[in-house]
């Protein structure tokens, strides 16, 4: 049966009466080329758990049971769940959790499954076409628990997309950009039109591999006050850094002056001019005043 296939999916929309939800961000899959892109990219291993948010109608499942250890589908929408179990029942690799993924004991659930098959399993690989509106706390929520997970790959909306993949100077730079990608190295998969979903969003998307880095890039006194730069900085990106870190852990105007000069930057540069190592020379000068 071709899930992914518009017919397919008006076929089980009537048959279990279930209205799909704007609420929930639900918009379907029906490209099977970027399907295939999808699950290429997560590189699946078969002792590798596969970490499912929000399979749907289980498209991306489908495909993933069929090379992976063990797939956890995490999946918040109930109604979804009996439609799950009917469309993966030839699989005895895939568990449905019905659950919102961000009050998700993570740890907890790697936990219970470090073996699949009775072996210790390799990789834990996310993956998911994620609702628009929650996709950088989903992201965040997983670099910020530090859970023992090799790579995230997922679909957003390509503006999001646009965000993390950027350089500084760019205008989409923020601080979303710098979070994800000193937590990660980011690789391009795949632009994702508006017009190979059902029903059809507003945007188009765009789906990145976000590798969770094994070492830092750059070296951190204090992770945190790396974070408070970082935030203070782009919380008022038109100011220049000498205005909008003022106050950071603290500190004065004149001590952010100091940090400043002792980081080699030039205070009326502005947040979105700064890479990494720039960030991080600048967060340990704050570290040694706070």
């Amino acid at each position: 049966m071709k899930l992914y296939a518009p017919s397919t999916i008006k076929e089980i929309k009537e048959r279990y009466g279930f209205k799909i939800s704007k609420s929930l961000g639900q918009n379907f899959l029906t490209d099977k080329n970027i399907i295939d892109r999808i699950i290429d990219a997560t590189e699946i291993g078969e002792n590798d758990l596969v970490l499912e948010i929000g399979p749907g109608l289980g498209v991306l499942t489908y495909e993933a049971a069929q090379l992976a250890g063990k797939v956890l589908a995490v999946e918040i929408d109930e109604n979804l769940i009996p439609i799950l179990k009917e469309n993966l029942a030839e699989f005895d690799n895939v568990e449905i959790v019905n659950q919102d993924f961000l009050k998700t004991n993570l740890f907890e659930l790697l936990e219970q499954n470090e073996e699949i098959n009775g072996q210790k399993r390799e990789g834990v690989k996310i993956l998911g076409n994620l609702p628009y509106y929650i996709t950088t706390p989903i992201i965040m929520k997983i670099l910020e628990d530090r859970a023992p997970v090799d790579s995230i790959t997922i679909m957003m909306q390509k503006e999001v997309a646009d965000r993390i993949k950027s350089e500084p100077g760019g205008k989409t730079y923020g601080a979303l950009s710098v979070a994800v990608q000193y937590y990660c190295e980011v690789v391009d998969v795949a632009k994702v039109p508006r017009d190979v979903f059902y029903p059809q969003p507003n945007v188009d998307s765009a789906v990145l591999r976000l590798d969770l880095r094994k070492e830092r890039p750059v070296e951190l006194d204090d992770e945190s006050v790396f974070f408070a730069c970082v935030k203070s900085g782009f919380g008022q990106r038109r100011k220049t850094l000498h205005n909008s870190l003022s106050g950071v852990c603290g500190l004065s105007k004149e001590q952010v002056s100091e940090a400043l000069e002792e980081a080699g930057i030039d205070p009326v540069r502005r947040a979105e001019t700064l890479d990494l190592k720039e960030f991080a020379r600048l967060a340990n000068a704050v570290n040694k005043r706070k």
